[in-house]
Formats: C-alpha cells, sequence, structure tokens
C-alpha cells in the first residue's frame, strides 16, 4: 500500500493510500483532515471542506496540480507539504525546508566509495565527500580496532566499574554514579540536553562533512562506539539524511558539544532531518522513507558522538580548501590588474627572491613571471611603455610576492594543522584496548584548530587588503592613465565607482572579523570546562573573511578586463588573454551603466570553481618544466609549498643538494 509522508503547518503526518487512482486533492485533504482530528479547537477550522490549500513537492517545492491522480504525481513514499492558503503570508508559517537548500536536490547518489580508516583523510577528500561525490565504506583494519574498544567498554559495563561517562554522570555530574539499568537512558538525555544549539542549521554540504568527519574519527578505534552502531551512522551517511545542526553554540573545548549532539539526535530518530529526497521532516521520518532505524544507543555510545572538534575541523577544512584556490588565483588576477596598470617585472626576478627565500614569496613571483615573461610570452601592452621614464611601481604591484606570498605560507601551515586534526582521536575518555582500559584527558580542547583558523583569516584578509587598493589604482584616473571608474562618459556614467565601495565595505568588516576568537575564554560546566577555545566562531568567521576575499578579488577581476578595454587593441600575454577571454564568457564589456551585481556574482563564481586557475595553470606549468634547471642558488621549495609538510630532516637534507 502507497504512503506519503505530508507536512502541515509544522507537522508531519503519515498518510496511507488504499487506491492509487485517488488524487492529489484527496491527498491534501485527508491530510489536513488528520491535522485537524489532533487539534483540541479543530485547527482553527469550522470545516476541513471549506480549506483551500495547494500541494507541493519537498524536493524541488514544485507545485501538484490536485486533480493528477497519486500514481502518476507521486512516487511511493514521497514528501509532500501542503500550504493553506492565507498561511505562507503569515509570521507563523514554518516551511518544509529553508529557502534555497531545495536547490540541493540536484544531488545525485554516488557510485563511489572512499574507505576511512581514521588515520589518512585528507581535507580534498572530506570537502568532496561533502559535496557528495562518495559515499563512506571501512576499511577491515578499522573494523577490528573499533570491535577491539568495544570489548573495553562491555568489560567496564560488565564489571560495574565506575568510569567518566560510562557509569557516571558529565561536567559536574562527574561523580554521580548511575544505575546499571540507567546507562542507556543516560547516553539518549545526554544527546537530548546538550541539542541547545540555535542560529541557521548547517548546510546540506557542512552537514556531511561533519558527519563524515566524526564517522572518521569513531573509526580509529579509540571512542568505544559498537561497529554495528558505527555502520548504521555510516548507512544513514550514504542515504544522505542530514540532522538539523545550527551553526551556533560551541565553546570547542569539551569538544563541539551542542552541533555534534544534534547531528546525533537527528541519527536516534529525534528532531528534524533533510534528505534529497524529503526536505526538512521529522528525523524518524526521514530514516524510515529511506529503510533506515534509528540508532538505540548502548553504554558510552552517545558521548562517542558528540565529543569532538569535528565542527570546527570541518569547517576549517572547507576554509583551508577555499582559501588554497583563491591565494593561487589572486596571482593571476594581481598580474592582470600590473599589466593594464602599465607596471613592471623586475620586481619578480629571480635572484630578488633568492635571496629571501620564504617559500611562499618564491612561489608568488614564479607565478608571476609565468604570466608575464616577455620573452615566453610577448605583450603588446607590456611592449608599449618598454622605453618609459617610471623606475618602480607601487607596493601593492610590486610587493605581491611579498605579501602573497606569507599568505600562501601561512594556509600551508594552517593545512598542516587542520589534516592531523582530522585524524586525530578527540574523545573523552580515550579507550586503549590495547591497554584494556579508559583514560581521561583534553583530546576534545580545541585551541590547535581555534588558533590556526584566527590565524588563516588574518593571513587571506591581506589578499583582500591589497586587492581593494589595486581597485583604487584601476579607478583613479590620476594613478591609472584610464578613464575615471573605468568607463566612458563619465558622469552620465559611474562605472566601478559603488563597485570599488563595495570592496572596501567588505575590506572594512573583515577586518573586525579578523579580531582573534581564542583569545577569549569563558568558564563553563560550573567551572569544570574553566577554559575554552570559541573555535566555532573561529572557524565561522574564517569562512567568512575567505568568501568576503573571493568577492573582493571578483571585482578586481572585473576592473582589470574593464581597463583592457581601453588599451586594445594591444593584447596582453597569451595566458591573460585566456583570463580575459574566460571573464567575457559570462560578462560583457562595460560599454554604459547597468546593474553590475550579476556581473559580480558571475565573476566570484568563476573563482569559487576555480575556472580562473584552470585557465592559467596549463602556461604556468609549461612555464616550471622550461625554467627549472636553473643555476641560481634557489631554495627547493621555490615551485611548491608542499615542501612545508615535510620532516624537518627532510628538508634538511634537500637543501643539502
Amino acid at each position: 500500500m502507497p504512503r506519503y509522508t505530508v507536512h502541515v503547518r509544522g507537522e508531519w503526518l503519515a498518510v496511507p493510500c488504499q487506491d492509487a487512482q485517488l488524487t492529489v486533492g484527496w491527498l491534501g485533504r485527508e491530510a489536513v483532515r488528520r491535522y485537524v482530528k489532533n487539534k483540541p479547537d479543530n485547527g482553527g477550522f469550522t470545516s476541513v471542506d471549506d480549506v483551500c490549500f495547494l500541494v507541493r513537492r519537498c524536493k524541488g517545492l514544485g507545485l501538484l496540480d490536485n486533480e493528477d491522480p497519486l500514481e502518476v504525481a507521486l512516487e511511493d513514499n514521497e514528501f509532500v507539504e501542503v500550504v493553506i492558503e492565507g498561511d505562507a503570508m503569515s509570521p507563523d508559517f514554518i516551511p518544509s525546508q529553508p529557502e534555497g537548500v531545495y536547490l540541493y536536490s540536484k544531488y545525485r547518489e554516488p557510485e563511489k566509495y572512499i574507505a576511512l580508516d581514521g588515520d589518512s583523510l585528507t581535507t580534498e577528500n572530506l570537502v568532496s565527500l561533502g559535496k557528495g561525490h562518495y559515499k563512506i565504506k571501512l576499511t577491515s583494519t578499522a573494523e577490528k580496532r573499533v570491535q577491539k574498544s568495544r570489548e573495553v567498554i562491555d568489560s567496564i559495563v560488565k564489571e560495574r566499574t565506575v568510569v567518566y561517562g560510562i557509569t557516571t554522570g558529565f561536567g559536574k555530574f562527574a561523580r554521580t554514579v548511575i544505575p546499571i539499568n540507567k546507562l542507556q537512558e543516560l547516553q539518549v538525555n545526554l544527546v537530548r540536553s546538550h541539542s541547545s544549539g540555535v542560529g541557521k542549521p548547517l548546510s546540506p554540504e557542512r552537514c556531511r562533512m561533519l558527519l563524515a568527519l566524526r564517522i572518521n574519527v569513531l573509526a580509529k578505534g579509540y571512542s568505544g562506539i559498537s561497529l554495528e552502531t558505527l555502520k548504521q551512522v555510516i548507512e544513514v551517511f550514504n542515504a544522505s539524511c542530514l540532522s538539523y545542526v545550527p551553526e551556533k553554540g560551541t565553546v570547542g573545548a569539551s569538544g563541539d558539544l551542542a552541533p555534534l549532539s544534534h547531528l546525533a539526535l537527528g541519527l536516534i530518530g529525534e528532531g528534524k532531518m533533510w534528505s534529497p529526497k524529503s526536505g526538512w521532516a521529522d528525523a524518524k521520518y526521514v530514516l524510515q522513507a529511506h529503510g533506515l532505524k534509528p540508532v538505540v544507543l548502548k553504554p558510552k555510545e552517545g558521548l562517542a558522538l558528540i565529543n569532538g572538534t569535528q565542527m570546527i575541523t570541518s569547517l576549517g577544512c572547507e576554509a583551508v580548501e577555499r582559501a588554497s584556490a583563491i591565494a593561487r588565483q589572486a596571482d593571476i588576477v594581481a598580474a592582470l590588474t600590473l599589466e593594464v596598470l602599465k607596471g613592471t617585472t623586475k620586481a619578480f626576478d629571480t635572484d630578488i627572491h633568492a635571496v629571501r627565500p620564504h617559500p611562499g614569496q618564491i612561489e608568488v613571483a614564479f607565478r608571476f613571471r609565468s604570466l608575464l615573461d616577455s620573452d615566453h610570452h610577448p605583450s603588446e601592452i607590456a611592449e608599449s611603455h618598454r622605453f618609459c621614464d617610471r623606475v618602480q611601481d607601487a607596493y601593492t604591484l610590486r610587493c605581491c610576492p611579498q605579501v602573497h606570498g606569507v599568505v600562501n605560507d601561512t594556509i600551508a601551515f594552517v593545512k598542516n594543522i587542520i589534516t592531523t586534526e582530522l585524524n586525530s582521536a578527540t574523545d573523552n575518555p580515550m579507550v586503549f584496548a590495547s591497554r584494556g582500559e579508559t583514560i581521561s584527558g583534553g583530546n576534545f580542547h580545541g585551541e590547535y584548530p581555534a588558533k590556526a583558523l584566527d590565524y588563516l583569516a588574518i593571513g587571506v584578509h591581506e589578499l583582500a587588503a591589497i586587492s581593494e587598493r589595486r581597485i583604487e589604482r584601476l579607478c583613479n584616473p590620476s594613478l591609472s592613465e584610464l578613464p575615471a571608474f573605468l568607463v566612458a562618459e563619465g558622469g552620465l556614467n559611474s562605472g566601478f565607482m559603488i563597485a570599488h565601495c563595495t570592496a572596501a565595505a567588505l575590506v572594512s568588516e573583515s577586518k573586525a572579523l579578523c579580531h582573534p576568537s581564542s583569545v577569549d575564554s569563558l568558564s563553563t560546566s560550573a567551572a569544570t570546562e574553566d577554559h575554552v577555545s570559541m573555535g566555532g566562531w573561529a572557524a565561522r568567521k574564517a569562512l567568512r573573511v575567505i568568501e568576503h576575499t573571493e568577492q573582493v578579488l571578483a571585482i578586481e577581476l572585473l576592473a582589470a578586463c574593464q581597463g583592457i578595454e581601453f588599451l586594445r587593441p594591444l593584447r596582453t600575454t597569451t595566458p591573460l588573454e585566456k583570463v580575459y577571454d574566460l571573464v567575457r564568457s559570462v560578462v560583457r564589456p562595460w560599454i554604459k551603466d547597468r546593474f553590475m551585481a550579476p556581473d559580480i556574482e558571475a565573476a566570484h563564481r568563476l573563482l569559487l570553481e576555480q575556472k580562473v586557475w584552470e585557465v592559467a595553470a596549463p602556461y604556468i606549468d609549461k612555464y616550471k618544466m622550461e625554467h627549472i634547471p636553473e643555476s641560481r642558488p634557489v631554495s627547493p621549495t621555490a615551485f611548491s609549498l608542499e615542501s612545508l609538510h615535510r620532516k624537518s630532516s627532510k628538508i634538511a637534507e634537500s637543501e643539502d643538494l
């Protein structure tokens, strides 16, 4: 018998249907009837027959025709929403899913798997899992470790040993011993009470990253979760059933307790969950629709699911990957600006950077040479001012290797910490199967990723700060020798005047966001948790700073391409012409004023999808292959930042070569 899950005024109702020839209108009216039946005041309706409503799918929010038969319009067990006339205008209206989330209905179930062992997850892997590119499975080694860890917990319960979080309360209640018949209730109560976050829910991508990372930590075998429960959690991930996880509420000390509790709440069939099939619905219905059962927590398993730094680290992982992408592309955008402003490439000479051999600085200078070297890529623009009387450029052009370079080194440093954190056991107590015991410690403290992500925000912000100054030079006719604000008929047209203001506003906002959250600490849990990291805010604001940086560089990219228009018919180097062509494939030249926000968004999208890097990278790689055999005493890190991740002994050996 087909059944449908129907959302009416914030409640979910399971409606069976004995006859598939019945219509969508019948389903809506039956759902309203069941809703009214459960209300003491009949839901405010005098008669169900008088209720006017619309029916729409939860997946994609497409409206349905009330006269269509159910067997044609809907699949078995599909989720739909009944919107009663007038409700959508009411402040009390609760939609089935937040604005924008329906776009995730484009999700396609992946066929490939990533095998997790708790030791080898990379930032790239986790971002791919977040995007839904892979399912998860455990390695056989991980399964054995998990089983051995669980045996220790079972032994503790059987012998009625007093162990924190297994047979005692939590935090201030650590000395309260819990009766054996209450141990399962203890774990459920823990998850329920700690689900106290506020704010917008994490996006599906970020929630998938959070869940995947928690699975990876559990796979290490130090948490005491049973293999049966862990496999249930993996099935939930592979079905893309995602809990409602508010973004605010963690202080990042005894783990990210609030967000991870919300994550676990959905797993036990409580609270809300989201899937591409259902949209937001009660967790029990979402699990049921995918043929899954709620997790029944055994002793210690609630604590195993919620104790760790995975909220900070998963968001930090996204931050590191986006920072890497925008840092690479910032060099390309800046090189294009330098061409438009008729700057010199002398400041990027190999010998200058060899005598101050910071890896990032050397790498950035190399990229500038690979894009601007006139011997390799002839530039008519560069040739047009070869014999000008200008001696040197402003710092925003000349010092790009030094300023962009330290950002690259910062990202490499932070990525090293985040990668370590991805594969770290962060529970308390830790279960050591080899010793047959549990040990209480402080691996849950988020200071490492918190400090690193504060540093990341400060570093990446500098890309926006220097970019905004280059935008000023492009727009200011006394500095650029171009029309004011890069537009003809200035006065009638304002051109890039307010686009530059937008860049300035973003940079100013980021300055405030760069104040380190990890310098703050507030004592919690009756002073048992008397120092905290505030790492959740460090991660969230780092992402905001990175987004602002992407947007500022998008504006600079548009301005530089517009500047090219006033230098035609002269052409720049081949790789930069390819970048110009890419931009012009989505944004036409600025002939007269028009609605600019869509242009900025289109350029931002190019940077987010790394399209700018993709068109320039082949030329950078080719230049690298042709210029590696150099006799100058350049650091071996000149062409790769990977050296920052080598062991110090390896670095020493390479420097002896």
